[in-house]
């Protein structure tokens, strides 16, 4: 529900501003909901009891939803930059900048209290997917506080380049996780 929710706000937000760095941010949340199903279909195989086939138990499925994760969020970092890079070829004025930003944080914080209560619960139970899925989310806040600070700086400057470079860098920010998550998926 809260990542419906978020990509509803997210997806508000670009289409009243018009900024990529906005929809970088949607589609990232978008991520987020193929992750956490897809993940809510691992811990439900993780938990099913030791068979003939599977002696020691399910609970390997969860790096499988890690790596899900990661393989998405490279996606969407690719996604992210060609967006990104036709706007910086053409720059577009934003609109509604401050109802946009509004939007973003109030996502946000959602997404930021969906995280926290994620974690504990995945330190508690130790489960590689919540986990994964939990980093994600709190990744996705810092790259929307990052996008609001820099539309801050559009809105003070005029400089409309600056929106595009803003997404890049939430490209590089999301692959980054991606790769994180791979890489401990494959180590598991």
């Amino acid at each position: 529900a809260v990542a419906v929710a978020t990509i509803a706000l997210k997806t508000g937000a670009w289409w009243l501003t018009d900024s990529v760095s906005l929809l970088s941010d949607a589609m990232e949340s978008v991520v987020n909901l193929a992750g956490a199903m897809f993940a809510l279909a691992m811990v439900t195989i993780a938990a099913r009891p030791p068979d003939e086939d599977h002696p020691l138990g399910h609970h390997k499925a969860e790096y499988f939803s890690s790596g899900f994760e990661g393989v998405l969020i490279f996606v969407a970092a690719l996604a992210i930059v060609w967006a990104a890079v036709q706007r910086l070829w053409s720059p577009q004025p934003l609109g509604s900048l401050g109802l946009g930003m509004t939007l973003s944080v109030v996502s946000s914080t959602m997404n930021g209290a969906l995280a926290w209560s994620m974690l504990k619960k995945a330190r508690e139970h130790r489960s590689m997917a919540l986990e994964a899925d939990a980093r994600h989310l709190f990744t996705d806040v810092w790259t929307s506080a990052g996008v609001v600070l820099g539309l801050l700086g559009v809105a003070a400057t005029g400089w409309l380049w600056l929106d595009p470079v803003i997404a890049i860098a939430v490209a590089g920010n999301v692959a980054r996780e991606g790769f994180s998550l791979v890489q401990r998926s494959t180590d598991g």
